[in-house]
């Protein structure tokens, strides 16, 4: 059950409208690090998750990011308040409206004259927000990683958004969501290590003469460290098909009857490398053989 408190989270104060912010916050509206696809991704989870401790933690972050979508929602609609004003009103003349719109080359117009200067449920380029951005795949090691992880991006577009405004207030609020990025990150990841042993994620342990190998695939000045030497890592210079000391070719088993058609098809559509037929391409050159 959701009971909704009509103040927000945090008080937001917007200086001065400004339609192209406006529609640049809408990426954390409506775009794929946003509020509502963090809502609906931790919220998925937290109905499946068994773990009591998860559960509550999950419904919590959930629940803190519709409240922080609200505050994007409301920041997103302030800004457009003049925008809204002088389209619903013409009070301007067409060129001197369209000029307001689209002020610092942004599509704001767009939004404005779609959505009458409310918070639009798409990115910063009007592409509409989709359930794809939800990566929930039901394996708690595996979806806390997912959720640290953007909780990290979130973060990123929230620098981003900060540094693209002069708006006191504004500035305030963003950085406000921005750190709760952070603490969200804590949390998912004292959850994550609280599950013992964590890595790799699932049940099955992988095949051991391949787990801690790395191939160098991409030929030039090879980067060492960490990540392929040291410890247990076997770094293989050369990998050649097959690793698996195969001969690296795919073979099916299927019965007669399927043999025996096959090799009809085969046949049928087998190419005669004795012919040298005049095309398509050959008449269009004009060097086609009379």
């Amino acid at each position: 059950m959701f009971v909704h408190n009509k103040r927000l989270q945090y008080t937001v104060r917007v200086g001065t409208p400004n339609p192209g912010l406006a529609n640049l916050l809408l990426e954390q509206f409506g775009g794929p690090q946003g509020e509502l696809a963090a809502a609906c991704r931790y919220f998925t989870q937290a109905v499946s998750e068994d773990d009591p401790g998860r559960k509550d933690l999950l419904f919590d972050i959930a629940t803190e990011e519709l409240s922080h979508l609200e505050i994007i929602g409301s920041i997103v609609a302030m800004l457009n308040k003049g925008a809204k004003g002088q389209l619903a009103e013409a009070v301007e003349s067409e060129a001197e409206l369209y000029r307001s719109l689209t002020g610092g080359g942004n599509d704001s117009h767009t939004t404005a004259l779609l959505y009458g200067g409310g918070p639009a449920l798409t990115n910063s380029a009007g592409v509409p927000w989709t359930a794809a951005y939800i990566d929930t795949i039901g394996e708690p090691t595996a979806d806390l990683r997912s959720n640290i992880a953007a909780e990290a991006r979130a973060k990123i577009v929230y620098e981003r958004l900060i540094n693209v405004t002069d708006d006191s207030g504004i500035k305030d609020a963003l950085g406000f969501l921005m750190t709760r990025e952070i603490a969200h990150q804590k949390s998912f990841e004292k959850a994550l290590h609280s599950i013992q042993p964590n890595f790799p994620q699932g049940k099955l342990p992988g095949m051991p003469e391949f787990t801690s190998v790395y191939f160098n695939m991409s030929k030039g000045e090879d980067a060492r460290g960490p990540w392929n030497e040291g410890g247990d890592w076997k770094f293989v210079e050369d990998p050649q098909p097959a690793v698996d000391g195969g001969d690296g070719l795919a073979t099916v088993g299927v019965n007669e009857a399927d043999v025996a058609v096959l090799q009809a098809m085969a046949s049928r559509t087998a190419s005669d490398l004795e012919t040298d037929p005049v095309t398509g391409a050959d008449l269009g050159s004009g060097q086609a053989v009379k």
